[in-house]
């Protein structure tokens, strides 16, 4: 078993098992330019490894499995149109990567993090965490799949009501509506997240790999991740996109201009 430290992201191989592990708990294991670029080398080693037959992704500590992006880091550089979230508007995350990934959400599941999520294909988390799109409260949108992905995997009025307040949902509520699989106490989660996939690692590697290639080409839909896009960059250069982090890091209830 190696350990390997990629851009605030920790990466190791048990057996046929990859675990990759957000690792910037201070600060809720936000997304940074960094931390994406080095997740994205990841992926494509985890595609390309034949080794690796199932995934588990998690977030260090106890608190978050990722709060999303980071307001003073990613989010300018993100609605400015320095820095792109996922490079292709065509795909998002995980969208090339035919090992099943199964997320252990270990706390605080919001944004770009809850976005991330959508992208896996078995969901475990702790009885404390916490979903939700908090975007539209700092003035953006969720741009990373959710509009295409979420639809897909629960109720559509469920959905818009999380799109549209802002409001987070408990873990039980999440476990209702089929957003995750199973709750666990925290002391079994990774555990469980390994007995899943090793499960599935057992298993014949190219038959699963091709199982999930299926499914996630039939519903991944390249037109409608840039439809998406191209929305969330309008409304990144609003002045309203400005403002919501502004306010946020200010503590202070935000201006909206509507422009």
């Amino acid at each position: 078993m190696t350990i390997t430290t990629r851009a605030s992201i920790l990466y190791e191989l048990r057996n046929h098992v990859a675990l990759i592990t957000l690792n910037r708990p201070a600060k809720l294991n936000s997304l940074t330019p960094d931390l994406l670029n080095g997740l994205n080398e990841i992926c494509i080693e985890v595609q390309s490894n034949n080794m690796v037959r199932a995934v588990v992704l998690t977030g260090m500590g106890n608190k978050a499995f990722s709060a999303g992006g980071d307001l003073q880091e990613l989010i300018p550089k993100a609605t400015s149109g320095e820095f792109e979230i996922v490079p292709d508007p065509e795909k998002r995350f995980f969208s090339d990567v035919y090992k099943p990934i199964i997320s252990a959400i270990n706390g605080i599941c919001f944004a770009g993090g809850f976005e991330m999520m959508l992208g896996t294909d078995i969901r475990i988390a702790v009885d404390h965490a916490l979903f939700g799109l908090s975007e539209v409260r700092v003035g953006i949108i969720p741009g990373a799949g959710t509009h295409v992905r979420m639809p897909q995997q629960i109720p559509w009025a469920i959905g818009m009501q999380m799109l549209l307040t802002g409001e987070p949902i408990s873990a039980h509520r999440a476990y209702e509506i089929g957003l995750v699989n199973e709750i666990v106490s925290a002391d079994n989660l990774l555990p469980r997240a390994f007995e899943i996939a090793e499960m599935i690692a057992a298993n014949a590697p190219l038959a699963v790999q091709a199982a999930k290639e299926a499914a996630v080409r039939v519903l991944n839909n390249g037109p409608a991740f840039r439809l998406e896009h191209d929305v969330s960059q309008r409304v990144g250069r609003t002045n309203d996109a400005k403002e919501g982090p502004l306010a946020f890091m200010e503590k202070r209830s935000p201006n909206w201009s509507g422009s």
